[in-house]
């Protein structure tokens, strides 16, 4: 089963959590220190990680969907 993961830089805070916990999705870029999606459809052996970095996001700035 497939997710799409996107992050919603508006609310990040820079907190770093979600490229600690899952670095092959997430990094932060270099001049604002926010969030993005490195790849927005991960496979699947990344899917528990990244559901671990929406749930400790503390801006919930990471959204997951599975696409029908």
């Amino acid at each position: 089963m497939g997710l799409h993961v996107s992050a919603e830089r508006g609310r990040c805070i820079g907190a770093g959590l979600c490229v600690l916990t899952a670095p092959d999705v997430f990094e932060h870029d270099d001049d604002e220190g926010l969030v993005s999606v490195l790849d927005a459809t991960p496979p699947a052996e990344h899917h528990e990680d990244v559901r671990l970095a929406q749930e400790l996001c503390p801006a919930n700035a990471i959204a997951l969907a599975v696409p029908r």
